[in-house]
């Protein structure tokens, strides 16, 4: 079919490959960072959106965008754009890490009558994060700008638009919109009551498109596809499918998984959203993943990770008793937000460096595992684990990761697999409109190259592992926990 581009426009930068359409290998690839802005070195939570379109000119310099036939975008998830009746910025966009709406949060939880009501209605229960969320707050901190606000897109749905040359038609895909809180995954329907909730009047908002459609085409020619959110985008360039779950860990850690439904979870614990394919991405987060890690590094006075996970391989699993409940932030999964971590399991031949550095490694993991276990509960099946992140590569995770999780476990080599998976939605849509793919199967693209561990002989020594944590977890927290 020729060749195809997906570009990602993550927080600080824009990626951009040129993939083969056909067989998605890369032709060729681009970067810019966005420029910097304001005094405090571009870190504010508000960022003009002009700073997308121009990291986006620079990373697509010097032809790379040369023969190229169609484009997918990817962007930053949850980044929040008001636009006015004439199709401006109302204000800087807001992104995905936004913090300021955590109180708007809990006053928008509570205003449509708490927890499981939000998940009932839409699949998951409004953090900062959100875009239903800064509406909430934009009401509140910013009432002029509320009432200017006419029109809603998310950063990807902006991109797509401005590609486009700004069309009357705005679109978005399933996936995005499931990140916002006012559309729901388990209907396919927006819930325009939640936006009037939060903003306090009606907006416009965009269009939902198949996975496979175009969003349009440009006045050149260049067909642009529907777009999606970098969660969704890096699922799809993984090309992680129905088994399959992807265990990212950052600072805090998040498990997602392929369904073929939506999953309502009145507790709260699963974000329920749409992926890129027409099937389903229920979530599961905790909020202590790396940070554990980090804290227990700086307790015992080394100075990185790889020096903790180097001490940890000299202990043995189990770590000679010693349990970390790592819930040193609080923890969403289990749903404790004001407690604090637990050490447990100390006696004089466990008080040795090796084991607390082990009983981290276990504890982050296990934490994970708890997460993949509410899943699980609810029919998801996970025969395959896909772990992301730096982490994912230090020995002392890779060691204990598959007989923890009870499965393969899968560590693809680092690569931007948001604006991959953008290229391979492009390629779709191209196929799609020349008649060639159905829109009903994507493009069938080789997998990422990734180490694969199995836990073999020593799953049941990670059972083992794991019946040690549950009893420290349920007797310090009884019940806390019910996937």
């Amino acid at each position: 079919m020729g060749i195809v581009a997906g570009l990602d426009s993550a927080p600080d930068f824009t990626r951009i490959v040129v993939c083969d359409a056909d067989t998605g290998a890369v032709v060729r690839q681009g970067y810019a960072p966005h420029p910097v802005q304001g005094p405090d070195g571009g870190r504010s939570s508000d960022v003009d959106p002009q700073a997308w379109l121009l990291s986006l000119g620079e990373a697509a310099g010097g032809g790379l965008l040369e023969g190229v036939q169609a484009i997918g975008v990817s962007a930053q998830a949850g980044a929040l754009v008001p636009l006015d009746a004439q199709g401006n910025t109302v204000r800087p966009a807001m992104t995905g890490g936004d913090k300021r709406a955590q109180v708007a949060a809990a006053d928008l939880v509570d205003a449509f009558g708490g927890r499981g009501a939000w998940a009932q209605a839409v699949g998951c229960v409004p953090g900062a994060a959100q875009p239903v969320t800064k509406l909430r707050w934009m009401a509140r901190s910013e009432p002029e700008n509320a009432a200017r606000t006419a029109v809603l897109l998310q950063a990807q749905d902006w991109l797509v638009w401005q590609l486009l040359g700004r069309p009357v038609r705005r679109t978005t895909d399933r996936g995005g919109a499931s990140g916002t809180g006012y559309w729901a995954a388990a209907t396919g329907n927006y819930r325009p009551d939640l936006v009037e909730l939060a903003l306090g009047h009606q907006v416009m908002l965009p269009e939902v498109i198949g996975p496979a459609d175009a969003a349009g085409t440009t006045p050149e020619g260049l067909l642009i596809s529907a777009g999606t959110a970098d969660t969704m985008a890096a699922a799809f360039g993984l090309g992680i499918g129905l088994g399959d779950a992807v265990v990212s860990l950052g600072a805090s850690g998040s498990v997602m998984a392929v369904h073929p439904e939506a999953l309502v979870d009145h507790s709260g614990m699963i974000t329920s959203l749409a992926d890129a394919t027409g099937m389903h991405l229920p979530v599961v987060t905790t909020l202590n993943a790396v940070r554990a890690l980090r804290g227990t590094a700086e307790l015992l006075g080394l100075p990185d990770l790889e020096s903790l996970s180097d001490l940890a391989m000299k202990s043995t699993p189990g770590s000679h008793g010693l349990v970390l409940l790592p819930y040193l932030e609080g923890e969403r999964t289990p749903n404790l937000p004001h407690t604090a971590g637990t050490l447990a399991g100390l006696r004089r031949e466990s008080m040795k460096p090796e084991h607390l550095a082990r009983a981290a490694f276990e504890g982050m993991l296990c934490g994970l595992a708890d997460a993949l276990d509410v899943l699980r509960g609810r029919g998801v099946e996970v025969r395959r684990v896909f772990l992301l992140g730096p982490a994912a590569e230090l020995p002392a995770v890779q060691a204990a990761a598959p007989a923890l999780f009870g499965a393969q476990v899968v560590v693809p080599q680092p690569a931007d697999y948001a604006a991959t998976g953008a290229a391979r939605q492009a390629a779709w849509a191209l196929g799609v409109s020349q008649g060639t793919l159905d829109p009903r199967t994507p493009p069938v693209w080789p997998g990422p190259v990734a180490q694969v561990l199995d836990p073999g002989e020593e799953l049941a020594v990670g059972q083992a592992v794991r019946q040690q944590y549950v009893a420290v977890r349920e007797q310090t927290h009884p019940g806390a926990f019910r996937p």
